[in-house]
């Protein structure tokens, strides 16, 4: 799982790194430094051993990449404080789901279950039904990984 990110040059020195789904904001003295800061409050926030975050670059508008070793705590804190900001309580998301009772929703803000599909889609739209699910490629396909590219025009 990734998750989109942006680094922007701010005023002075300072490079300033937002994750917005995520409600994650740091900053650093370089680019590369904005970067390095960003997987670290990641990984502050899980706060368990083994847990790393890398930092890409995805274009040359400051967009990058957030990814993690495991998935599940980094999809923990995305549905922990989109939650949070749309004003819901573990019983308000479990209702919208139609559980009874919020233990299951619960273990995935605890980074403990990762959802399956489905699962997730319907997490997201009781947390942020404004957020959408993306599939993209980690990096273009170059000629030598011999992968080759496909076009469809759908009409």
């Amino acid at each position: 799982m990734m998750i989109t990110a942006r680094i922007a040059k701010e005023e002075g020195i300072w490079w300033s790194a937002h994750c917005d789904i995520a409600g994650v904001f740091t900053q650093g003295r370089s680019k590369r430094d904005g970067m390095a800061m960003l997987a670290d409050a990641f990984e502050s926030l899980v706060n368990r051993p083994g847990f790393k975050v890398t930092v890409t670059v995805l274009g040359g508008d400051g967009s990058v990449l957030v990814e993690a070793n495991d998935p599940a705590p980094l999809l923990a804190i995305v549905l922990r404080y989109q939650r949070e900001m749309h004003g819901l309580s573990l019983a308000d998301v479990a209702r919208k789901l139609g559980a009874s009772s919020r233990n299951a929703y619960a273990r995935y803000e605890q980074g403990t279950t990762v959802p399956r599909l489905d699962t997730l889609l319907q997490m997201l739209q009781a947390v942020a039904p404004r957020m959408a699910l993306a599939f993209v490629e980690r990096s273009p396909a170059s000629p030598s990984s011999g992968v080759k590219k496909r076009t469809r025009t759908v009409r």
